[in-house]
């Protein structure tokens, strides 16, 4: 009877994994397939629409994620699919109201776009929180950030090429695609069963929080969610770059006639990092597998760093260059997004839920990838986004490193006080019992 009882929890962590991961992917494609289009080069102040849309569309999600500090953290499980259905729709036919209206107007609609769609990461993990295989199957939706950029895009480029759809139309065309599938998806995830009394014992129960809950998770991790929050800043604006200026890249190094570049390279690092993180889940001790995480993430930023400086210096190829910064920060940002704050909340036992954590960290991570985009638009015409990426990313990573690795002093001064603190508390009670 066990064997069979460990097939079958197995076997319900590859299905969760698996609808989560298709539905967050189906979702990319109401998000990204817009920044293919070069909107024949139009201008408007000596910005480029497409950058013009890009700022837009993620200055949408990052306001979504201020906002999504209270929404999320506060989201109840009833109703979910309806707010889900919603979210899309609006997405949706601010895509097709984009294709109709003249620009520069397009970009109020990726604005709205980008804000509804800021909650669907939050939605979507709230399914699969607090698990014992919640660091498999978290790891598994969020290679989605990988692949499904990739692999949209590579739709999108294959719609524009082989049916002729315009740059205007090319993103609501594209999300038509995916409609009925991220509608089954979501009634699917609906259908998972909620966290059993063993996940509860080992992860602690995932609750939605008032403000006070949030006020007093806040206070309590103090300067370590400060310093979280730093690293996450500059990974965010490391990755989100990336990921919104892609094409360009790859146009730069020769690549633009190859649609294939996007999905082939983005899943390479996509298999390399499930293989690589799935691994956590063999570490039952949350505090340990909390602390390594840490150092994974330095790990990442140092493979990220350290091929931009060969890039920069010809030492290794565009292509080589673009495949090792990819696996790099998506596997640091993806370990953010679902093992080090899930082992986190595990750890310390403190009320809450990783959609507080998360949305709190991505409000200042897209704030900072918002500004670098504006501040870009405003420099010499002459520098170009490889030449500009490739030099950040050597910055970014020797700051991202220093912030990882104050966290891990943080939390491990933390975690043996508060130790030391339930000790205490339980000798007292032993010697006077209530």
């Amino acid at each position: 009877m066990k064997p069979a009882l460990k097939f079958s929890v197995a076997a319900r962590s590859c299905y969760a994994a698996i609808i989560a991961f298709m539905a967050y992917s189906a979702v990319y494609a109401f998000r990204k397939p817009f920044t293919v289009g070069d909107y024949d080069n139009l201008q408007f102040s000596g910005i480029t629409y497409q950058t013009l849309l890009i700022i837009a569309q993620v200055l949408g999600y990052m306001l979504s994620k201020f906002y999504g500090i209270k929404f999320i953290s506060g989201l109840k499980k009833i109703g979910r699919w309806k707010t889900s259905f919603v979210l899309v729709g609006i997405s949706w036919l601010a895509l097709f109201v984009f294709a109709m209206v003249p620009p520069p107007f397009g970009v109020l609609l990726l604005f709205i776009n980008g804000f509804v769609l800021g909650f669907m990461w939050g939605i979507i993990f709230s399914y699969i929180e607090g698990r014992t295989a919640t660091d498999f199957i978290g790891t598994v939706m969020a290679i989605s950030f990988i692949f499904a950029g990739g692999f949209t895009r590579t739709v999108a480029r294959w719609v524009s090429i082989r049916w002729e759809v315009s740059d205007f139309w090319l993103p609501f065309v594209t999300g038509l695609i995916f409609v009925v599938p991220l509608i089954i998806l979501i009634y699917l995830l609906e259908k998972l069963p909620p966290p059993d009394a063993k996940d509860i014992l080992e992860k602690s129960e995932r609750v939605p929080m008032s403000g006070q809950d949030r006020k007093a998770f806040t206070i309590y991790f103090g300067t370590g969610l400060v310093a979280v929050a730093v690293t996450y800043f500059i990974l965010t604006i490391m990755r989100d770059i990336r990921d919104n200026y892609m094409s360009n890249i790859w146009d730069e190094l020769g690549f633009a006639s190859d649609y294939t570049i996007y999905a082939r390279t983005e899943t390479i690092s996509a298999v390399v990092i499930l293989f690589l993180l799935s691994l956590m889940v063999f570490i039952r001790k949350n505090f340990r597998a909390f602390i390594f995480s840490h150092i994974i993430i330095a790990c990442g930023l140092a493979i990220a760093g350290l091929s931009s400086l060969l890039f920069v210096k010809q030492q290794i190829s565009g292509l080589w260059w673009m495949q090792a910064t990819g696996l790099g920060l998506y596997l640091s940002y993806i370990l953010f997004n679902c093992i080090f704050f899930e082992r986190m909340i595990a750890s310390f036992r403190k009320k809450g839920n990783i959609g507080f954590v998360i949305y709190f960290v991505d409000a200042f991570g897209y704030l900072g990838s918002v500004s670098i985009m504006i501040s870009k638009s405003f420099f010499p015409a002459n520098i170009n986004w490889t030449v500009f990426y490739s030099n950040g990313v050597i910055l970014g990573s020797v700051i991202g490193i220093a912030g990882i690795a104050f966290s891990a002093f943080y939390f491990i001064r933390k975690y043996q006080r508060s130790s030391k603190a339930e000790i205490g508390l339980a000798n007292q009670l032993t010697v006077n019992p209530v």
